[in-house]
């Protein structure tokens, strides 16, 4: 199992830096339509949901046949409600496997669902989640944001395929963005604004945050994205470039022959020095367009660390690049 201290990290983590955040249904099916052709007899894992609320599980089990799928798992923190699958009453952890429709309905009951006790609390670091994860081929959920690291690093250790949602911000770890650099991890075909349901006792912000005529609380985060390493087309397409170079629109960074780039937009397409572009490029990366070299700021390149400073003045953090040469 895991240890009391990963257990005590977990709870903290959900309670006080507000890590619930439940996806939306529509959110899952336009990311989802891109991959249809990775989930053919797989089986698919949800290690992070709530069988409450989880439209991943949702998802999964409605879509089933359509998918080809072969297994279906979901684990959940033991503080969950199980009562939509079954009458436990207990707060206890429970994991969730559903094989697909057996009566022919086409719906998902409850009856062609099993529930079973987990001994631990549903943590996905313990040792018994552990052994789900090694039967899954392929990881899909909202994991905690501030569990990102830890959370990722399970699934390369344990080399899973994935598509999960985090913050933008995850992409300048260090640990993150080694794995964008090395072509190991990518991100999805949806960045940016995405809303999501979040526990009532979660206070509501001045901006962002919202009840609807409901009661419901929501949170919108303007830089959530999909994480994964599976392809999808969307990572083969060629940015559209169109202006040249000139070193007044391209200044060089201080001490650096390195040009800033202020928009993806504006790369210019005759430049084949080394770039500082915007974060935001990693959504239009086509690996067979541009290299990735590094991140200025937070990382080493070429044996130094690269400041974007120019003329004294600090900008944005910026992804290093250069034009890809077969």
């Amino acid at each position: 199992m895991a240890s009391t201290g990963k257990n005590s990290n977990l709870h903290s983590a959900k309670k006080e830096k507000n890590d619930e955040f439940y996806t939306q249904l529509s959110d899952i099916e336009n990311e989802l339509r891109h991959y249809k052709h990775h989930f053919k007899n797989k089986v698919v894992y949800c290690n992070c949901d709530d069988p409450r609320m989880s439209n991943f599980f949702h998802y999964f089990s409605y879509n089933f046949e359509h998918l080809g799928l072969k297994r279906l798992i979901a684990t959940c923190y033991k503080n969950q409600d199980v009562d939509l699958f079954s009458q436990n009453d207990s707060e206890e952890a429970v994991y969730l496997i559903y094989e697909g429709d057996k009566n022919g309905d086409n719906v998902p009951s409850k009856d062609e669902i099993e529930v079973k006790p987990l001994k631990g609390d549903g943590d996905f670091r313990s040792d018994e989640c552990i052994e789900l994860l090694k039967q899954a081929d392929i990881v899909v959920t909202n994991p905690p944001f501030s569990l990102f690291r830890e959370y990722v690093a399970q699934l390369i250790e344990y080399d899973k395929k994935f598509l999960i949602i985090g913050n933008q911000n995850a992409i300048t770890y260090k640990e993150t963005f080694s794995l964008v650099k090395d072509n190991k991890m990518w991100l999805g075909t949806k960045s940016g604004d995405m809303k999501f349901v979040v526990p009532s006792h979660y206070e509501l912000r001045s901006t962002r945050s919202w009840l609807d005529e409901n009661g419901v609380n929501w949170r919108s985060l303007g830089n959530a994205c999909w994480f994964t390493n599976l392809d999808h087309p969307k990572r083969h397409e060629d940015i559209i470039l169109w202006k040249t170079y000139n070193s007044d629109d391209y200044p060089n960074y201080d001490n650096y022959e390195i040009i800033n780039v202020d928009k993806v937009a504006d790369i210019p397409i005759d430049y084949d020095g080394v770039m500082g572009v915007p974060i935001t490029f990693l959504d239009k990366h086509n690996p067979n367009q541009f290299d990735i070299l590094g991140i200025a700021n937070s990382a080493r390149f070429i044996g130094h660390e690269c400041l974007t400073f120019i003329n004294g003045k600090k900008i944005y953090n910026r992804i290093l690049i250069k034009k890809h040469k077969e």
